[in-house]
């Protein structure tokens, strides 16, 4: 099933080229109040919602997706966990080219050692959303990735049983802005956070470690890998950041990209596509 967040929050299912207003399932939904939960609420119900979310689409308005407007499909996400050099060609091109490593190629270590990072979930966005370019005086570069939703609270999860803690998948586009700072900083700046253009139920990936995918700027191709390459599988990054910190229903995990990535200037389009998600296309501003 593909899930999608439209037009300031309605939601619906993806046949082909349109999309089912199945907006109306919600109500299964419990009511909230303060605290709020720390979780996405829809992602926690997902079982229950989708067997409701079939039943809407037999009634549900239709729309073309070149109509609506595509939100993230997580609305509500704990944590942006990402994963850096997660590709061994783009270490080696991290470690090659100095615009990368900032003059300092010691600092660019293997995934076992740097661990992952944290981004603000301020910074994401959906792929209608223009991705805004902060410092126009810097590079920005981009970075496609698997992005991984998490279905079920994982604590201390070995890797063996980890995607039965997934949602479903979605395609990330991991921006970032060159400089001395932290890489957290860097790349949790506004609108460096892409998530899209729907989320792909799991049960429709059930082998995530098999995808081709490719990104293109203005129709060329910069970066095309298959997510078999990554160093840490989607299982062992799950198990990683669960012994660091309980990922909660709703968290979503940037699994880190290849070699290519390249600077974006405003004007830019991005075409981004992985097997079996589909593709989107987002706006540099």
């Amino acid at each position: 099933m593909k899930i999608c967040r439209f037009n300031k929050s309605r939601v619906g299912l993806v046949e082909g080229d349109e999309v089912i207003d199945v907006t109306d399932a919600l109500d299964l939904l419990p009511q909230v109040r303060y605290p709020l939960p720390r979780h996405d609420p829809m992602i926690a119900l997902l079982d229950r919602l989708m067997p409701a979310f079939a039943a809407a689409s037999r009634n549900g308005e239709r729309r073309k997706i070149t109509e609506v407007s595509l939100e993230s499909p997580v609305a509500n996400p704990g944590k942006l966990v990402a994963a850096p050099v997660n590709y061994v060609k783009h270490l080696e091109e991290a470690r090659e080219q100095k615009e990368l490593h900032q003059n300092n190629a010691a600092q660019i270590r293997v995934i076992h050692e740097t661990g992952l990072f944290l981004k603000a979930t301020s910074s994401l966005i959906g792929p209608s959303d223009p991705v805004t370019l902060r410092f126009p005086d810097r590079r920005s570069d981009h970075e496609i990735e698997l992005a991984v939703i998490i279905g079920r609270r994982a604590d201390r999860v070995a890797a063996k049983d980890a995607l039965e803690h997934v949602a479903g998948y979605a395609i990330g586009l991991d921006m970032t802005v060159r400089g001395a700072e932290e890489r957290s900083m860097r790349k949790s700046v506004d609108s460096y956070s892409v998530l899209g253009p729907w989320l792909v139920t799991a049960d429709e990936i059930p082998d995530p470690s098999q995808l081709d995918f490719e990104l293109q700027v203005d129709g060329v191709t910069r970066q095309k890998a298959n997510t078999r390459d990554l160093v840490l599988s989607v299982p062992e990054l799950i198990e990683m950041a669960s012994r660091f910190y309980t990922l909660e229903v709703g968290d979503v995990i940037f699994t880190g990209t290849p070699e290519g990535v390249g600077q974006v200037l405003p004007g830019n389009r991005l075409h981004a596509w992985i097997d079996k998600i589909g593709s989107m296309e987002v706006q540099i501003n």
